[in-house]
């Protein structure tokens, strides 16, 4: 009896450690992450410095640069270039933080303004790719992607109902007013005793007329993509700074862009100093109402609170590498799909703006601006392939106007030294990707 209850118990042994070797080999494979080649597995921000860029025949470009930043008394300056999805060339110009002696370096990053634009954009078509949402989507109303309570009580002219997705990603809501930077005029107008957070300028600008009619006209608007750092947050169910981090930049190999702060204290490790320049408006009341006067660039405006209108900061070799993963080429997967990236950049005429770019014109290629007090920027994709991204630490009394004389250097530069740039690509030669 003893023997065959001990053979029992050791065929039970034997019968569980084959099942277990056969959990073991037939254990289900995880599927391959299919950007999983193509994502740095250092930071790119982490490898780069201004050594790797100083190239004894490019010392015109680097010239070119710097005379221009002496022209417009510019503090300091980051390019990068890309051509084909790799990038070629990084380098920091001047001074990250004058007054600690820190010199620019490509790994710097910075604020990027109204460049933060395309960032939202593509975080919108993310979610389109996944039928989360659609751009023809209306935005109001009982059947709009904003229909909580806050937005169906201020609103009351029905013609916000005809508003879509479409029409804030091309500025052409109609809104009456685009107040998110006049934070002391709004408190003083709706007699706030706190600095006016989103939903004050929600109930603001909601609820009166609109201009025109919504997709009949365009005007600039910061508040549209403010909504559709909103349309975000309500679709995925996470913050909007959560969403675009982990779903859009992340699978783009981004991983040192963030939403900026108001104050110099506020700044990132690797964040640079800003400069207003001299003249009338350096100095403003600080936007929380306190009565005390400051450098516009620190604390004139609640950065934070423009969100997808304008708070990100980056380096120009980190956008560079979000511009690859949402150009349509192959050399470095799309995070998006070849759909999205004709609605993107599909062009009407001048008066239209693209969704998220600023203009997409075929002969002259794709093109995005972003101005705040302390922050030049501009990304200029040409139709050659080769994208040129400059940004400064430093603002110019030509305010948005300063994009033009930007977009001419890249021009002369262009033509003078584009051969001349290395073959090679930084977002592998030291990311080891």
């Amino acid at each position: 009896m003893k023997k065959k209850t001990v053979a029992i118990i050791l065929t039970a042994i034997m019968a569980a450690a084959i099942a277990t070797a056969f959990v073991i080999i037939h254990k289900p494979v995880p599927k391959p992450d299919p950007l999983a080649s193509m994502k740095p597995k250092i930071h790119l921000n982490d490898s780069l410095s201004n050594a790797l860029s100083d190239q004894p025949e490019l010392a015109g470009l680097d010239k070119k640069v710097r005379n221009y930043m002496r022209q417009w008394h510019m503090k300091g300056a980051s390019l990068a270039i890309m051509r084909n999805d790799s990038l070629l060339y990084a380098k920091g110009y001047g001074w990250a933080d004058e007054g600690e002696g820190t010199e620019m370096e490509p790994s710097h990053i910075l604020r990027m303004a109204s460049v933060s634009k395309l960032i939202t954009a593509v975080g919108i078509m993310v979610l389109q790719d996944r039928d989360s949402l659609s751009i023809k989507d209306t935005v109001f109303g009982p059947s709009g992607i904003l229909n909580d309570s806050l937005f169906n009580a201020v609103i009351k002219d029905k013609n916000y109902h005809k508003i879509t997705v479409e029409h804030l990603l091309r500025h052409q809501g109609g809104f009456y007013r685009d107040p998110l930077f006049s934070s002391n005029d709004v408190r003083t107008q709706m007699q706030l005793d706190h600095p006016p957070v989103k939903e004050d300028f929600y109930k603001l600008v909601l609820g009166h007329r609109l201009r025109f009619m919504p997709g009949e006209w365009e005007k600039y608007s910061n508040f549209g993509y403010l909504l559709l750092s909103e349309i975000i947050e309500k679709v995925s169910g996470m913050s909007y700074e959560e969403f675009i981090r982990e779903e859009v930049l992340r699978p783009a190999g981004c991983y040192d862009m963030h939403i900026a702060g108001s104050y110099y204290s506020e700044r990132f490790d690797n964040e640079v100093r800003y400069y207003t320049h001299d003249g009338d408006g350096k100095f403003v009341e600080e936007y929380n109402g306190s009565g005390v006067m400051v450098e516009r660039c620190y604390g004139g405006n609640n950065i934070p609170l423009l969100s997808g209108a304008g708070a990100w900061c980056a380096s120009p070799a980190e956008i560079a590498r979000l511009v690859a993963s949402i150009d349509g080429r192959h050399e470095v997967e799309d995070i998006i799909s070849q759909e999205a990236v004709f609605q993107m950049t599909e062009y009407f005429d001048k008066e239209t703006y693209s969704l998220g770019w600023n203009d997409t014109a075929p002969e002259k290629g794709w093109s995005r601006t972003g101005t705040l007090s302390g922050t030049c920027a501009l990304v200029k994709y040409f139709p050659d392939g080769e994208c040129w991204i400059l940004i400064t630490n430093t603002s110019t009394w030509k305010g948005p106007g300063q994009a033009r004389y930007t977009d001419a250097l890249f021009k002369q530069c262009r033509e003078l030294y584009s051969d001349k740039l290395p073959q090679r690509d930084l977002f592998v030669m030291n990311t080891g990707s």
